[in-house]
């Protein structure tokens, strides 16, 4: 199967290229922008393999994006290349229009074009799948409920907001184009290779180097955690044997407050890697609560059930499981943080909406 990756050299993108590739009927071309979030070392252990290959491109570029599309003839694409950060998108939105909503647009249409040049054979066998989150769906006030694949979106910040336009002209085009789509939203996604602006890397790292581990508000947001590699195998099933037009939720099953997170991420260093800091018994005491970002969802939850039912999926990984692999990688991969932190991104607070430069 020859399928185009948008955002493959991303966290979640980098985790899906790394499995197509293990399977050698595959042959895998990355397209990604490199980004500040975007880094070639995530694929470092793949780069040489049979039917990878990678082109540096911006999905912002139509006429980059439509000759890699017909240079590569693909039979899928896989679209995760997105601007991903609420904070980011609260202190620059503009970004998040053009890539997640200009960019789908260019990545669409250069789509749609490619789609109706194919034999019918062809087109049969053709999808395209859309990536995005679950925070299209605003905030859950009740602590029963679940986002369906049924509820209504309802985003609360730049960076939602422009994923859920990205899903309204990815069903638009499939509904006025015949474009045979696949749409999927996640929940919160962690494991190796992960940005360290997002909550679990940076308290991981915060910790490690001793400096304070920033709690937004009192701690009790709730999200359901989702095991990146859990994630990667639940796309390549949905690009695979997803029914074309359809949705389908992707969650962890593993509801945690955002303090509890922190606090559990303190308790496992201390066992694994005790701080030698002076007057530091554990690193519980570094936890800092700090004033709440703008128009913070309190609650998201996935039900899951629709995948599970149709198409097997299920999480390999619990949260306790997946928080230790998490942090025993970053604990044997300086190597990799190192370089990130040594670029775009020395753990600034992001999101406060000023210009104040106020630090975490």
């Amino acid at each position: 199967m020859k399928i185009l990756v948008t955002g493959g050299a991303g966290f979640i993108g980098s985790a899906v290229v790394r499995l197509l590739v293990a399977d050698r009927d595959n042959e895998v071309l990355v397209v990604d922008a490199l980004t500040y979030a975007g880094n070639l070392d995530s694929l470092k252990t793949i780069k040489n393999s049979p039917g990878f290959s990678f082109v540096e491109a911006n999905i912002c570029d139509y006429d980059a994006i439509r000759s890699v599309i017909n240079s590569f003839k693909p039979n899928a694409i896989m679209h995760l290349a997105a601007e991903s950060h609420v904070d980011r998108s609260i202190d620059g939105p503009g970004a998040f229009i053009q890539t997640n909503i200009i960019g789908t647009y260019n990545l669409l249409e250069a789509s749609r074009l490619y789609y109706n040049r194919l034999s019918d054979t062809n087109k049969i066998d053709f999808r395209f799948h859309h990536i995005s989150t679950d925070e299209v769906y605003g905030d859950l006030h009740n602590t029963s409920d679940l986002f369906t694949e049924n509820t209504p979106y309802s985003p609360s910040s730049p960076y939602s907001a422009s994923k859920a336009s990205s899903d309204h002209l990815v069903r638009a085009w499939h509904r006025t184009y015949n474009l045979p789509v696949l749409v999927t939203n996640c929940s919160n996604n962690y494991g190796p290779y992960h940005f360290p602006e997002k909550l679990i890397p940076l308290t991981i790292l915060n910790a490690l180097h001793g400096k304070p581990l920033p709690v937004y508000g009192n701690g009790s947001q709730i999200r359901d955690w989702l095991y990146v590699e859990d994630h990667a195998r639940a796309l390549l099933e949905v690009v695979k044997n997803g029914v074309i037009g359809q949705t389908y939720n992707i969650g962890g099953h593993n509801e945690q407050t955002n303090l509890t997170v922190v606090q559990s991420i303190c308790d496992i260093l201390d066992e694994l890697s005790p701080s030698t800091l002076p007057n530091l018994s554990s690193y519980r005491e570094l936890i800092t609560f700090v004033k709440d970002r703008p128009g913070h969802d309190l609650r998201y939850a996935i039900d899951a059930s629709k995948i599970e039912r149709e198409l097997g999926w299920v999480p390999q990984e619990s949260f306790a499981t997946g928080l230790r692999k998490t942090i025993q990688w970053y604990l044997e991969n300086e190597w990799w943080w190192k370089r990130v932190k040594d670029g775009s991104y020395q753990g600034q607070r992001l999101g406060l909406n000023n210009n104040s430069g106020e630090y975490l």
